[in-house]
């Protein structure tokens, strides 16, 4: 006699409460309530006759029944997902579309991106630039290279790296009349800035410094997008607040230096984003290790 399979509803609930140890977080993921999350758990186990979670105050946790139960649901629904996939991709197999920072794409990915297509000429990989969060299924991407703190829900997140913030200039600035010996003759000179996510870098680096931060107000020349602050720097424009992943091929090369010694930890890095269905089809697996390997290599 064969088995009757468990609501798939429930099912899903139980994988996604389980993933987060939070019926709130699990609901948020899954688009519906929590009260429908805790129904769903509740009809599975009363379908399964075993008691699947430990609900204490504000606190969850799993019985031994569903900790042995877990690993076949999740591999079930991979499974399924991956089946899915290359039911609906089966003509894209070849292609991988990464969307990414235009600036990172422009300083680091792109000069890069030629050693990965010469090991896998089977792919064809198109980039896509913005600035903000891909929807990964409305906007037909597979992976996404974000910044932040690597939380983010539903999604797989592999750390690439992590970056410095420092001042980057022209070698050209260095024998010019004004000095530039130590970080309080920024004053002298023409400081650029990059609008929007990376406007507070030179607050942030004159406090670590401990000089006034009001010397980030003084006037100088403002960009939206960070590499071009970059390209204005090695033009010899001013004084640019470099980041570790955009300024330093530049700095090997020999088109920018570093007037000072101090750098800042940026608070957060690098991540390659995937959805947890598509993470491990043959295709991303490759980018990933290739990535992950190229963002631990020197320039």
């Amino acid at each position: 006699m064969t088995s009757r399979l468990p609501s798939l509803n429930g099912l899903r609930a139980f994988e996604a409460a389980a993933r987060h140890m939070s019926f709130t977080v699990a609901a948020s993921e899954l688009n519906v309530t929590q009260t429908a999350i805790s129904h769903q758990i509740r009809r599975l186990e009363e379908e399964l006759g075993v008691r699947l979670f430990v609900r204490q105050n504000r606190s969850l946790s799993l019985t031994p029944e569903a900790a042995e139960y877990l690993p076949g649901v999740r591999a079930a629904f991979n499974d399924l997902r991956l089946a899915t996939d290359r039911l609906l991709r089966r003509d894209d197999d070849h292609v991988l579309t990464v969307s990414t920072l235009a600036s990172l794409a422009a300083k680091w990915l792109l000069p890069r991106l030629s050693a990965f297509q010469e090991t896998h000429s089977g792919i064809d990989v198109r980039i896509t630039t913005s600035t903000s969060l891909v929807d990964f299924q409305r906007d037909k991407v597979d992976a996404a290279i974000r910044y932040g703190r690597g939380q983010w829900p539903g999604l797989r997140a592999d750390w690439l790296m992590a970056d410095e913030l420092f001042p980057v200039c022209s070698p050209s600035l260095l024998d010019g009349t004004r000095p530039l010996k130590c970080p309080e003759d920024l004053r002298d000179h023409v400081l650029l800035h990059t609008s929007n996510a990376n406007s507070d870098d030179w607050r942030l680096w004159l406090t670590a410094a401990g000089l006034p931060t009001d010397i980030s107000k003084q006037p100088g020349v403002t960009f939206d997008l960070l590499f071009v602050t970059i390209q204005a720097a090695i033009d010899g424009i001013g004084i640019a607040m470099g980041r570790t992943s955009y300024v330093q091929d530049d700095i090997a090369k020999g088109r920018l230096v570093v007037p000072f010694k101090i750098a800042l930890p940026a608070d957060a890095g690098f991540y390659l984003v995937t959805p947890q269905g598509r993470a491990d089809s043959p295709k991303l697996s490759a980018f990933r290790s290739w990535l992950g390997a190229t963002a631990h290599t020197a320039p």
